[in-house]
């Protein structure tokens, strides 16, 4: 990867700073495409230290949670409760809502954003683009990832269940992996920041409950991006590629990105990290 100095002197990023991941054109769909961005969206919070352990992790650590605060619930309920035992289950109880509080809102502001992804590929599975900033605001960068989309000539728009399949989780796995062969998640901790998500989709998009349309959106030319390009190849055709840099137009764009027709939206779902002492694991 080039650095800052050569990015900022070259006034473009040229086509090798892609990783890219190339899969079958019928092995890309609108689940695919849903999983894979919050796999990596995962992968981006756990490797900066925003949240504990790998999401999935987290989502169990939550509802365990719950299930133990309404066993309490239950047990405390009971009469013949001695003193010395209700106390313990109280001091206990109220461990479990500390924990569930903390937790809350990171997980309200993930539900929300897999709810406005799935909206959003279920009603233009053409995407072009998804990037995630973390930062203080998409504006005041730290990191940022950019992941585009290259689709096969037929795009299916079919209702979808979103059910992960063993494709989905291959995908994903290449992805990360492509990833952190690259670097990502290399940075040291810079403390509790914010999670910002972006989607390139046509103009006429709209969903005003989850995305804001961000028509001049770009962010800090002092930053340099993780880019990974997911290309599809159509059985003996050369792969289908195209470049979205919201920071340069290319004219050798398959799909002209710098188009009217194409603009950037962004999710209302903000995700917040929490306070993480601790390192991930590499």
């Amino acid at each position: 990867m080039p650095n800052d100095r050569e990015l900022m002197e070259g006034g473009g990023r040229s086509e090798t700073e892609f990783a890219d991941l190339e899969v079958a054109a019928d092995s890309i769909n609108a689940s695919v495409m849903f999983h894979l961005v919050m796999d990596i969206l995962g992968f981006v919070l756990y490797m900066h230290q925003q949240i504990p352990s790998i999401l999935q992790d987290v989502n169990l650590e939550f509802d365990a949670l719950h299930t133990e605060y309404k066993d309490l619930e239950v047990v405390l309920a009971q009469t013949e409760l001695k003193a010395s035992q209700r106390r313990v289950q109280n001091g206990r109880k109220r461990e479990v809502k500390h924990g569930i509080k903390r937790l809350e809102k990171l997980m309200n502001n993930i539900g929300n954003t897999q709810t406005a992804l799935k909206q959003v590929f279920n009603e233009i599975p053409d995407v072009e683009a998804v990037i995630l900033i973390l930062g203080g605001s998409p504006a005041r960068s730290q990191h940022v990832y950019e992941l585009f989309f290259s689709h096969g000539q037929n795009t299916l728009s079919n209702a979808c269940d979103f059910i992960k399949t063993k494709a989905a989780e291959g995908i994903s796995r290449k992805a990360i992996r492509t990833l952190v062969s690259k670097g990502a998640g290399s940075a040291s901790y810079g403390g509790p920041s914010k999670l910002f998500l972006l989607v390139k989709a046509r103009s006429s998009f709209n969903m005003p409950l989850h995305f804001l349309p961000k028509r001049d959106f770009r962010y800090s030319k002092k930053i340099v991006p993780m880019r990974l390009r997911i290309k599809c190849r159509n059985h003996n055709q050369e792969p289908h590629a195209l470049n979205c840099d919201p920071q340069v137009a290319d004219s050798n764009n398959i799909v002209d990105s710098t188009s009217n027709d194409y603009i950037w939206f962004q999710c209302r779902h903000v995700i917040k990290g929490l306070a993480c002492k601790t390192s991930p694991e590499e």
